[in-house]
């Protein structure tokens, strides 16, 4: 499987972004209705999230938190990535999803953060810090 459909897979649930990001449930959620994040969807209508929509959601809160608004960070998040993946789930990844702990769903999120942080560096390395402390 590659990095990319890999990190596109929709495994997390939103209480366990919440606790990544420090997030509330209202502020993930007016960003998606704000469509600067798309998680995917279960049949039942429950939003899954992907590693790569839990690295969007703390460049948010870091754009936020220099002062930019909704629009600005719709722009620098346009000029970045263009066009991204859709999020990856099939009744394969749904399945394992359903199988998997928390614990196993950590475990997950630890591994891509290391494998993540020996491919890439600059802004993204207060990102990886700021998934790294869920693991202390």
């Amino acid at each position: 499987m590659s990095d990319n459909i890999r990190r596109n897979m929709a495994l997390f649930p939103i209480g366990i972004v919440m606790k990544l990001t420090d997030l509330t449930a209202r502020q993930i959620r007016y960003y998606e209705q704000n469509e600067l994040i798309q998680p995917a969807r279960t049949e039942g209508k429950q939003r899954l999230f992907s590693f790569n929509d839990v690295d969007r959601l703390l460049e948010i809160k870091s754009l936020i938190e220099k002062g930019l608004n909704i629009a600005g960070i719709k722009q620098v998040l346009n000029m970045q990535a263009p066009a991204m993946d859709p999020n990856e789930i099939s009744t394969t990844t749904e399945a394992k999803r359903k199988e998997m702990s928390d614990k196993d769903l950590h475990q997950l999120l630890k591994q891509q953060i290391m494998h993540h942080n020996a491919s890439r560096r600059g802004e993204d390395a207060l990102i990886r810090g700021e998934l790294s402390r869920f693991f202390h």
